[in-house]
């Protein structure tokens, strides 16, 4: 699932307030934890705007040719 900035904001405060571990606490909001410490550590690293989800920009694959040379 993917979530908002803002959706992302309130899940840190949310487990940043929260009397349980991180871990009850996002098992209970049914985050998953590497996807919370990533976006914990872009809003540690770039305030809220580090929380906006990636653009939808073209994927380049590993063993795709490039355009220019096929």
């Amino acid at each position: 699932m993917r979530y908002t900035q803002g959706e992302r904001l309130e899940i840190i405060r949310l487990v940043e307030q929260s009397d349980l571990s991180v871990k009850q606490t996002l098992e209970q909001l049914g985050v998953g934890r590497s996807s919370f410490y990533r976006w914990y550590r872009a809003y540690v690293d770039h305030g809220v705007d580090g929380l906006s989800p990636p653009s939808n920009q073209r994927r380049r694959f590993w063993n795709q040719i490039p355009a220019e040379e096929r």
